[in-house]
């Protein structure tokens, strides 16, 4: 029987989201249909909601919610089991298997497809892969957020670069994404760890959860003033005469170009025959415009071997790394109460995607399903 539920749909033509009421299909035999109490409000369905599209779509990739159906080679979680719903498979072996396409019928006949999930939905359905069964004490609200601002941002320092105590970190753009990164730096004991952004208050926001310094780039040079922080003792240089400044670890958390280029520049230089340079990383998803580097900047990185990766999903296994964040929260080191600064219902959302344009939302927004 098919299960009602309250969509945001995205028209292919340039026009509002529009929330409806649809019927989900029963699921397929790995499919599990989810109630849900909140969904995370990301960057990422800006670039969705800006980019060109070739039909109706649906959005929103992490939440909180009940199972209420399973398929019938669901073997990971059954009804009534408490979920994170996120878009990254959640172990090695799912990750491999081709999953059924998710197709949703709006009322005016026209259908809307997602690439793995959807949660800007009071009721969702999805492959099992992407659903992670959480204890039934958990949070029904600001947890919603673990499945990708908490996973991407501290996954990047915990997971892909490693950060160990003692590293020295610049993390540009404290929102809900760096904010993570913050948490997680600050988890592992780096030191310094030094949240960069244009905004005062996020910089003195950012230090509730464990940034140690702010730079403001909008005052004065952004990568001078990460050197100043980080100066190695006076007169000590490296083989090429370089002094030894800058940071272990630079994470850029918003994809713009300036950003995806001050982090290579932020990161520390090396010493020919001792050690490597500095690890750049980005995580935020790039705009439109690509980095452009000099041939200054391509040298430090060859002859410092400075390190330029990148991070989807902070390489997070999420069976194995969702009950670590949800340990953090419960100690009291993921501040999520925090963190999450703006809730709207569903029937906002378009009011809820101008404040995210606009600057407006200070850590992390949720849609809440409880009306």
């Amino acid at each position: 029987m098919p299960t009602p539920a309250r969509v945001v749909f995205l028209p292919e033509a340039d026009e509002p989201l529009a929330v409806e009421r649809v019927d989900l299909p029963d699921p397929t035999d790995f499919q599990v249909v989810v109630r849900q109490f909140a969904s995370g409000i990301c960057h990422s369905q800006l670039h969705q909601m800006h980019n060109p599209r070739d039909g109706d779509q649906i959005l929103g990739h992490e939440a909180t919610g009940e199972v209420i159906k399973v398929g019938s080679q669901v073997t990971n979680v059954q009804v009534g089991d408490i979920v994170f719903v996120t878009w990254v498979p959640r172990n090695a072996e799912t990750a491999i298997r081709e999953v059924d396409e998710i197709i949703v019928e709006r009322p005016n006949g026209r259908t809307a497809t997602t690439r793995n999930v959807f949660t800007w939905c009071d009721t969702t359905i999805a492959d099992e892969k992407y659903i992670v069964k959480v204890p039934q004490d958990t949070r029904r609200d600001v947890t919603s957020i673990i499945g990708c601002a908490v996973l991407t941002g501290s996954g990047a320092v915990y997971n892909t670069a490693a950060v160990r105590e003692g590293d020295s970190v610049a993390i540009f753009g404290v929102g809900g994404v760096g904010l993570s990164a913050v948490v997680a730096a600050s988890v592992v004991k780096a030191d310094p760890i030094i949240a960069v952004d244009l905004d005062e208050e996020k910089l003195e926001f950012a230090k509730r959860f464990g940034a140690t310094h702010g730079v403001n780039a909008g005052k004065g040079d952004a990568i001078e003033q990460i050197k100043e922080l980080t100066a190695g003792p006076a007169g000590i240089t490296t083989s090429f005469g370089e002094p030894i400044s800058g940071v272990d670890f630079a994470f850029d958390c918003i994809g713009r170009q300036v950003t995806m280029e001050q982090i290579m520049r932020a990161v520390r230089p090396g010493i020919l025959g001792a050690e490597s340079g500095g690890t750049a990383v980005l995580v935020g998803v790039p705009h439109q415009s690509g980095a452009e580097f000099s041939q200054q900047d391509m040298m430090g990185l060859l002859i410092n071997e400075k390190k330029y990766i990148g991070s989807i999903g902070g390489s997070c296994r999420p069976d194995r790394d969702f009950p670590m964040f949800l340990a953090w929260a419960e100690d009291g080191a993921l501040d999520l109460d925090a963190m999450v600064t703006e809730r709207f219902k569903i029937g906002q959302i378009n009011e809820a995607t101008a404040a995210l344009e606009q600057g407006e939302i200070f850590g992390r927004a949720i849609m809440e399903f409880d009306d």
